[in-house]
């Protein structure tokens, strides 16, 4: 695996440690800025917007650009917007540095992702996907706990100064590593914008965009919450957590890796196994969140779960949309986020309700329960054979690109 592939998770490290932190800091930023507890998850959902938005709109933009120029300006504005999170007073322009930021963000992610898959042979990208991925996961293990123990001593502030500085290696990592080339650096035209949406909006790829988003949006309903569910909830101390997001993101670290290893073989598998553990996985979460020992179980289970469920379905965008090569990494990017986006605010929906602190969970189960309607529904369509026609076998079910 080249080393520029690690380079580009590094960088997502620390943009991921910023995605993820608020989840540990929501009440002290709430308490500090006068908001509700839903406003201050909609910081989230501001970040995720900013990322479904500026996906494709980053990775078009910076389309002829050499590719180490426009990951090199993404890092610099968002380390630029963390620093004047840090400093104001105001949730207007906090939430507008979490938007900027995510643009920055989404730019970065559809850029690497593109990169890290064109640096290897077809037999590795999804274990390229999963190294870039795995840049979140090993934020969640060590980014998000640590801004969660620096929000409580120092104030949630001193989180967002801290992932300005830890970018700033990534910065010069980024520029020592990386190919300055355009593109994937194979002398050939690039492929028209118009045949990479064709490719993108088509049949075959639809239902899977779909479904990471509704798996998405169900990791995000209750990761944005989890702070509030274990200390309000099921009874532990602030000091737990930084220990519970670590238990979440080390999981996640697992699920990325086995899904590296065994995504691009058996994609339909990993993702249809992995939904139903989900949909099981959360419901027994909501049921079990007033017990602190079988709560924090499945903390990671469900950390491995949700990102290795992530990872496989991204490598199957990647995968199907070859066609896509500047667009594919930058729509994985949107569907990920539009489930971000989605699932906090369907959280708070459900808080502001008044249904409780296990709410968000069962909204996590719900979205996820949709996902697997619409991957059956996707393919009972596939297995409908034409007037005349054979039903195709299984192998060719699973290479068509349904569910």
């Amino acid at each position: 695996m080249p080393i520029a592939v690690y380079v580009l998770g590094l960088a997502v490290f620390a943009q991921g440690t910023s995605e993820f932190m608020l989840s540990g800091l929501v009440s002290g930023i709430a308490a500090d800025l006068d908001v509700s507890l839903s406003a201050a998850g909609l910081l989230t959902s501001a970040f995720a917007v900013g990322m479904v938005v500026g996906a494709p709109l980053m990775a078009l933009s910076s389309r002829t650009w050499p590719r180490r120029r426009a990951l090199l300006l993404f890092l610099a504005v968002f380390v630029a917007v963390h620093v004047v999170g840090a400093l104001t007073p105001s949730y207007e322009v906090l939430l507008a540095t979490r938007f900027v930021g995510a643009l920055a963000n989404a730019g970065f992610w559809a850029v690497a992702l593109t990169t890290a898959v064109s640096m290897v042979p077809d037999r590795l990208k999804g274990r390229a996907a999963a190294v870039v991925v795995g840049g979140v996961t090993i934020a969640c293990v060590v980014g998000v706990p640590a801004g969660a123990v620096l929000g409580e001593r120092w104030g949630w502030r001193s989180a967002f100064w801290a992932v300005a500085i830890v970018s700033l290696p990534a910065v010069l990592a980024v520029l020592r590593s990386i190919p300055g080339g355009r593109g994937t650096d194979t002398g050939a035209a690039p492929v028209p914008v118009r045949d990479e949406l064709r490719a993108l909006t088509g049949p075959r790829l639809r239902p899977v965009l779909l479904t990471m988003a509704l798996v998405q949006g169900a990791t995000f309903c209750t990761f944005s919450y989890l702070e509030p569910l274990l200390t309000r909830e099921t009874g532990l101390g602030a000091g737990w957590v930084p220990v519970s997001l670590a238990l979440f993101g080390a999981g996640s670290f697992a699920g990325v890796t086995v899904a590296g290893r065994f995504a691009d073989a058996r994609p339909v598998a990993v993702v249809a196994t992995g939904m139903t553990a989900l949909a099981l996985g959360w419901a027994a979460l909501a049921l079990a969140a007033g017990r602190p020992a079988l709560a924090l179980a499945l903390i990671p289970l469900l950390g491995m779960l949700a990102f290795g469920t992530g990872t496989a379905l991204i490598t199957r965008v990647l995968g199907l949309a070859s066609g896509a090569p500047t667009l594919a990494g930058a729509f994985s990017t949107t569907a990920f986020n539009l489930g971000a986006t989605v699932g906090p605010w369907a959280g708070g929906l459900a808080l502001d309700a008044g249904f409780g602190y296990r709410a968000p969970v069962w909204v996590s189960a719900l979205l996820m329960v949709l996902a697997l309607l619409v991957a059956a529904t996707t393919t009972a369509k596939g297995r409908r054979p034409r007037a005349g026609e054979r039903r195709p076998s299984a192998v060719h079910r699973s290479a068509d690109g349904r569910l």
